[in-house]
């Protein structure tokens, strides 16, 4: 017997507007400050600030951060428009990972920092990187992005791939993973070691920071990557009891994206930049973004697997 996934048609109630309103206007604060400087202007960087000295490096980076923060409004409205319902999984999926991956940490990080240091633009070195308020406007505008975006994103996955996380972790089949997945679970957690231990240490303040901003941030990343380790692990070795599906795939979920997006973000801006980067820097980098994809392969094999068991 076939079991129908057609997804279930999404009405596009008050709640759902509001959300899309929301997140829409919390990206013009952002869009219109990182479009002023890539026309030159220095408003909220103060003199001496590190952004100064790459002028061309910071026009390039701004010009992929404008786009970037346009894509949330075009998934703000792919998960409110009948079009939207059309779009292919993947398309869909991806550039939303990619999204909560990116601003997840944000989201715990800069309260975290509000509350311990009241916030601010230092560098790690005591050179001004941008003035207070440009943190407060910009991350702001982040944490309201990523509640709306995360709202929506969730009634249009219950509505549409719904199916695919019913039922408790217990009911799975045991041995339905396969070794394969079990392996890169396993090949995740070998790999979170380097990069946690590094982060760890240097929140405690036995490593230097090497220009990496707060120590809190430090504890943000290990969080993340024990999110990302644990989900996938429960995911491939079926380990959870009565904990329903979503619970070990969430975490997974948002936390192979944040660990993955800001480890390959931060090596990008190195790159660009030109800077000096420690190894054991470099290292940790690389280890976020490889067990990043890998905890996202477990996750697409999981839901792979899922969908062909409903199909039957």
């Amino acid at each position: 017997m076939t079991t129908s996934t057609a997804p279930v048609p999404l009405g596009v109630c008050a709640r759902r507007r509001f959300l899309r309103l929301a997140a829409i206007a919390a990206c013009l604060p952002y869009l219109s400050l990182k479009l002023a400087w890539i026309a030159g202007s220095h408003l909220g960087i103060p003199d001496g600030s590190p952004l100064l000295k790459h002028r061309l490096p910071l026009a390039l980076a701004n010009g992929l951060t404008v786009l970037m923060d346009t894509a949330v409004v075009v998934l703000a409205l792919l998960l409110t428009r009948p079009w939207g319902r059309r779009v292919p999984a993947w398309l869909l999926v991806v550039p939303m990972w990619l999204a909560v991956g990116l601003i997840a940490p944000i989201m715990v990080g800069f309260p975290l920092q509000l509350v311990l240091h009241g916030g601010g633009g230092g560098h790690s070195d005591g050179r001004p990187f941008l003035a207070d308020w440009v943190f407060g406007v910009v991350y702001g505008g982040f944490i309201v992005q990523g509640l709306a975006l995360g709202a929506l994103f969730t009634g249009y996955a219950r509505e549409r791939w719904g199916h695919l996380w019913r039922g408790p972790v217990r009911e799975l089949r045991a041995g339905g993973a396969g070794r394969a997945q079990r392996r890169t679970a396993v090949a995740a957690a070998l790999l979170a070691l380097f990069p946690g231990a590094v982060r760890f240490l240097r929140g405690c303040g036995a490593i230097g920071l090497d220009g990496e901003g707060d120590r809190s941030m430090e504890f943000v990343y290990v969080l993340f990557l024990a999110a990302a380790v644990i989900g996938a692990w429960q995911l491939a070795f079926r380990r959870g009891g009565t904990l329903p599906v979503a619970v070990p795939l969430a975490p997974a979920w948002i936390g192979s994206g944040a660990v993955a997006c800001w480890g390959g973000w931060m090596s990008l801006a190195v790159l660009v930049t030109g800077d000096e980067l420690a190894p054991p820097t470099a290292l940790t980098y690389a280890g976020q973004v490889i067990t990043g994809l890998l905890v996202a392969s477990v996750i697409a094999r999981f839901l792979r697997d899922r969908s062909a068991k409903a199909l039957k």
